[in-house]
This record gives structure tokens, sequence and C-alpha cells, in this order.
């Protein structure tokens, strides 16, 4: 069943898609090489709380860790814990707050240290080709807009576009309908009406599209263990120009600010 949100509704929303990327820059501030991916996990589990909100993903499902931490070859789902980021490495931080019963849920890729123009290029464009599917998602288009664009962006540059994990409605539950593929075809799908809320989340590899889930369950990585960028944004269908509820500007600001992040 897909839920159509009042605009009040559309406005309590944001509070959490908001806070999900104050919650981004905060972790933005303390990356760097030698830091292990739980300190990032317990810095924003503690900020969730503090801020009068609880984890979306700790216990979903069996989910046993507060945030997700994805690094280099790990496409989503990646456990925070004991490793510790190198100079070179890509980590995908993807966050879900629960406030006011409702979600917010994005996500965002750093680069640590230095890393080579291939690497930069493609968090570059996947960024780039999440704007690219929000820009389709207006009244009167179809869902299959929002994933042409995502996919068309992409393969042009030769990148594989991962089918097997998608973006989805959200609103009082986490996961909503519809899905939200980042391939299709133009002119398909659902046709898109006003304050439906999406999560739009491109999942990019280097190589090729193939992944796998791990034995934990969770955990998946790309089949020819080249890296993943993920992108996501929180965005709801309007007329004319879709309303992005989160907010990369506090996030970009203090990776701005933190040596210790290359800025693409």
């Amino acid at each position: 069943m897909i839920f159509y949100k009042t605009d009040e509704q559309v406005e309590l929303m944001r509070i959490s898609a908001l806070l999900v990327s104050e919650t981004l820059s905060e972790i933005a501030k303390i990356l760097r090489p030698g830091l292990a991916t739980i300190e990032i996990d317990k810095l924003a589990n503690e900020f969730i709380l503090d801020n009068g909100a609880v984890p979306s993903f700790f216990n979903y499902n069996g989910f046993p860790h507060h945030i997700i931490t994805s690094v280099n070859d790990v496409v989503v789902h990646g456990f925070p814990g004991k490793e510790t980021l190198k100079d070179g490495d890509i980590i995908s931080v993807d966050v879900g707050v629960i406030k006011n019963e409702y979600h917010g849920d994005h996500a965002y890729t750093f680069v640590i240290g230095d890393a080579s123009e291939e690497i930069l290029k493609l968090v570059r464009t996947t960024k780039e080709s999440l704007f690219v599917g929000i820009n389709e998602a207006v009244v009167g288009r179809r869902l299959g807009d929002i994933g042409f664009a995502i996919q068309n962006h992409n393969e042009k540059q030769g990148y594989g576009v991962v089918r097997d994990f998608v973006g989805h409605g959200l609103g009082k539950s986490m996961h909503e309908d519809p899905q939200v593929p980042n391939y299709g075809k133009r002119g398909s799908g659902l046709m898109l009406k006003e304050n439906l809320v999406l999560a739009i989340e491109p999942m990019i590899n280097l190589g090729k599209k193939e992944v796998y889930i791990e034995r934990d369950g969770w955990t998946v990585r790309t089949k020819d263990g080249k890296p993943s960028v993920h992108f996501e944004h929180d965005v709801c269908i309007k007329k004319g120009k879709a309303l992005i509820l989160s907010d990369y500007t506090p996030i970009e600001l203090a990776e701005r600010n933190n040596i210790n992040l290359k800025v693409v």
C-alpha cells in the first residue's frame, strides 16, 4: 500500500530527515585514518538519543548496530566494528532515525585521505546521479523516469548499477511502497503524485553490478571486489520541483573543515 502524506506529516518527516543530516555532519567531523568504525556507531547513537529520537536500524529485522558503515567494496549494510579506516578508504555511512513517529533515512559517502582519481570520479558521479534522479521526482513523471536517469548517468561512465537493492517509500515505516530502483525504463512504472515521500539511493559499483551477501546475512559486497559508492536523500514529490527533506549542506561543511577528508 502506498501512503501519501499530508503537508503536516511531510514537515514532521523533514524534522527526522534533518536530524539524520545533523548526525552525518557530526560523523564527518571525526572521520580520520585509524578510527574504528564502531566509534562512529557509538557517536551516532548518542547524538540521536540526545536529540530526542531513536536509531531506526537498531534491531531492525535483527540488525545488531545503530548505523551502517560500508567500507570500500561493501555496497550496503556493513557492520561497524573494530576495523579501522585507512588512508584512501571510502566509507558510506547510512543513518536512520525515528522522531515524532516518522523515519528519516539517508546516506553519504566519504573519502578518507588521498584516493585515486578513479575512485574520486566514482564518488562524484554517483552523487551527481542522485540529483539527476531527484530532478525526475515530480508530479506527473513515473517511477521508471527516476531509475532511468540514475542508470543512464552512471552507465555512461561504465559503472555497475546495483539491481539487488533499491530505494523505497518512507514514512511511519522505514520501508514503505513503492520500491525505487536505480535502473528502469523511461515512462514506465507508478505515476508520481504529490506528497509521496521516497528514499532515493543510488548504489553504484566501480566494476560490475553483481553483489553477494556475506554469511552474517547483512553485509553486501561487490562480487569483483571493486569499490562501491552509496548516496541517499529523502525526497517528497511536488509539482515542478521535488522537495528534498534531508540536507547535505552541514555534511559538506563538516567535510570541508576536516583535513582528513577529501572533498569531491
